[in-house]
């Protein structure tokens, strides 16, 4: 019979919803009950591609004696971390001071009022590995309730004031400085991995805001090095495991050093991430590698991640059938049944063996290049790229016949606007080169924004956090409306539709008036949020950037294209509220590092105002000035562009008229204007001032 889950939307929340256990969602029922019964809470907290989170439920909350201990003596509620960002930050925040590490399935227990007491991650159901079963720490913590309450609530009080000391971060008198930057520069290049490219050891993340870093510094100031650590970190995740070599797109995360055996989920923010900074290479360094692995992304997110209703999906699990990487591994023997001759070129391009890398099968690895691949087998590089082609082409044909992973089909705001404006750059770096694939991934990132805007963002401008089957679920939280407000501004300079820069700045607005921090910065939530235990305010980037990072950056880009100065201030006291952990920990936050590097260099503005009679503007010109601000990478530049000065919103282009009936272009560097142009070689050399 199925539980409270039943009637949620969130696909992790449903997948547990004929448990035996009594599992309540979050809310005020669940507390209630907590309170009325006196009883402990069990809080479960995990996401629909979460791989450990799978196997406690089988092992655990299947199964019927312990499902009946967990009702008996608890009240259980279950999570969506995806879902609830406020409650997984606070109590993740909880475990890791308990415990000194953190990761999801979390298992937290708290008071009646919510008070975190104990607590840790994965419990399995027997003891192993030095780890209590699961069923022996919920024995332990009942007892403890029982026989010594009074420890146990003080246990809690303590933890919740050392969370809100914690907690407090202020702005100081300190901004940030070129030497700042140039430090962080140089500590990130001392624990780069030079042999295996990225950062870190196994597991090994893809670090797409530090590579992103890498190349903003290389263009400030024209540095080799900082570009040589992006493209090796770029190529040797291009190459492993990590990257879908068939089809496209980006597990989670390396269980190696090198990139080759993945944990197999693919999640929508790595993806928007990663196709974001391919695109930035290839548009700073023409490597057509970088293109075709951003645009296998892109067409990955919108063939198997985007909805009925146009947004894109949260994730696809790490499990098909219960087999992890069941979908993406191969055995040599179908290799050569499905490709026949061409099995052996394959091969040794991909790493295919007998006995396999992983377990018994492959894991489809880039291990040799094309040109290698032509010299050893007395063939042209055209006829092997042409031949590896068709080859892809059939495997994936084989590939979807076989049973797929799950996806989780909720859009959540913060996620869709990281992608919004992964397509909304694409789009505009595409523009020339390739107009159909600009004006694909342009409709792409609209429809995904109309959806998201439609669903989500109410009438008195608050932003929900999720979206599925037609409901809005949650309240959007800081990230949300960062994230979101970036994506559009991304999108308003690929069409000049304004009704994404107005909608962006309403949302900045709105952080501004309910999000403030006095301190310096922003909270996580809003004033009128639903009150917990402790107000969040995370300012370190983690899987994606700190909430506080991105409004920074988007307030200075706003600051540019309206001339107001309480959007850069609001940035610049959130960025000195960050100095001290930015010197100390600059791998933690990278995405920091590239908003100081956005304030402290020139920025340019460039305002374009078309003849009312000419052809609209859109992702693909027209016009020889639009191509001309559009070519290369140019993180310090904001653009506007109209045919109606009369009606627009932008600042930026009012007062600004067509010369001589021409398309016309004013650039301005740090609020200093330079003369109007007609002519792109005019155009170019203001620009490169």
């Amino acid at each position: 019979m199925p539980n409270r889950l039943a009637g949620e939307t969130s696909p992790y929340l449903l997948q547990h919803a004929n448990n035996p256990v009594d599992w309540y969602p979050w809310g005020p029922d669940a507390l209630a009950a907590a309170s009325f019964r006196d009883r402990p809470i069990f809080l479960s907290i995990g996401y629909a591609a979460c791989h450990w989170c799978h196997v406690m439920e089988r092992e655990s909350f299947e199964h019927q004696p312990t499902a009946r201990y967990l009702n008996d003596h608890f009240v259980s509620i279950k999570v969506d971390r995806e879902e609830r960002p406020d409650l997984d930050q606070v109590y993740m925040a909880a475990v890791q001071s308990m415990t000194g590490g953190g990761g999801w399935p979390m298992s937290v227990f708290l008071t009646p009022d919510g008070r975190p007491f104990y607590g840790g991650t994965y419990f399995p159901d027997e003891p192993r590995h030095g780890m209590p079963s699961f069923r022996q720490v919920l024995e332990g913590v009942d007892r403890a309730w029982r026989e010594q309450r009074a420890e146990v609530e003080a246990a809690g009080g303590r933890l919740v004031a050392g969370l809100v000391e914690q907690g407090r971060i202020t702005a100081g008198s300190d901004s940030p400085t070129a030497e700042l930057l140039e430090d962080a520069t140089v500590a990130l290049e001392s624990t780069f991995d030079q042999v295996n490219g990225g950062w870190g050891r196994a597991p090994k993340f893809p670090q797409a805001m530090t590579i992103e870093f890498e190349l903003r510094r290389h263009v400030r100031i024209g540095d080799k090095g900082p570009l040589a650590i992006a493209r090796r970190a770029l190529d040797a995740m291009a190459d492993g495991g990590l990257h879908d070599q068939l089809g496209g797109g980006f597990h989670r995360y390396s269980t190696d050093a090198y990139w080759l055996v993945p944990h197999f989920e693919k999640m929508l923010y790595d993806n928007a991430l990663l196709a974001r900074v391919y695109v930035h290479a290839w548009a700073l360094t023409d490597d057509e590698r970088y293109r075709e692995v951003a645009q296998a992304t892109l067409d990955y997110m919108i063939r198997e991640l985007t909805t009925s209703d146009g947004a894109f999906a949260a994730s696809q699990d790490a499990d098909t059938d219960g087999i992890e990487g069941l979908t993406f591994t191969w055995r040599a023997p179908e290799i050569r049944e499905v490709l026949g001759e061409a099995a052996e070129l394959f091969g040794a391009a991909y790493g295919v063996t007998e006995d396999g890398n992983w377990e018994g099968v492959t894991v489809l690895s880039r291990v040799a290049p094309d040109e290698d691949l032509a010299a050893s087998l007395d063939l042209a590089p055209d006829v092997v790229r042409t031949r590896l082609a068709e080859a892809r082409h059939r495997l994936i044909a084989r590939r979807g016949h076989r049973p797929q992973p799950a996806r989780d089909d909720k859009a959540l705001a913060a996620w869709n606007g990281l992608a919004i404006g992964a397509f909304a750059d694409a789009a505009v770096a595409l523009g020339e080169i390739d107009p159909a694939a600009a004006d694909r991934y342009a409709a792409a990132a609209e429809r995904a924004a109309s959806t998201i805007i439609a669903g989500l963002l109410a009438p008195d401008g608050s932003l929900g956090r999720s979206w599925k089957d037609g409901r809005a679920v949650g309240r959007g939280v800081l990230e949300d409306y960062a994230n979101l407000a970036d994506g559009l501004l991304a999108l308003y300079e690929a069409t000049f539709d304004e009704r994404w820069f107005t909608t962006a700045r309403g949302l900045m607005d709105r952080v501004l008036a309910r999000f403030a921090d006095p301190a310096g910065g922003f909270f996580d939530t809003a004033d009128d949020h639903e009150r917990l235990v402790t107000r969040p305010k995370d300012v370190q980037d983690n899987a994606v950037p700190s909430g506080n990072a991105m409004a920074a950056q988007v307030l200075l880009r706003l600051a540019a294209w309206t001339g107001e100065g309480a959007y850069r201030d609001a940035a610049e006291r959130a960025m000195r509220s960050v100095v001290s952990f930015v010197a100390r920990y600059p791998s933690g936050f990278a995405h920091w590092l590239s908003a100081m590097d956005l304030a402290l260099a020139p920025m340019v503005e460039v305002a374009i105002v078309a003849p009312a009679e000419s052809p609209a503007l859109t992702v693909t010109g027209p016009g020889e000035l639009l191509a001309e601000v559009r070519r290369g990478f140019r993180p310090g530049q904001v653009v506007a562009a109209t045919r109606d000065v009369a009606a627009t919103a932008v600042p930026l282009l009012l007062d600004r008229v067509a010369i001589g009936g021409a398309p016309t272009a004013y650039v301005c560097h740090d609020f200093a204007c330079r003369l109007p142009v007609t002519d792109a070689g005019a155009l170019r050399r203001q620009l490169h001032e």
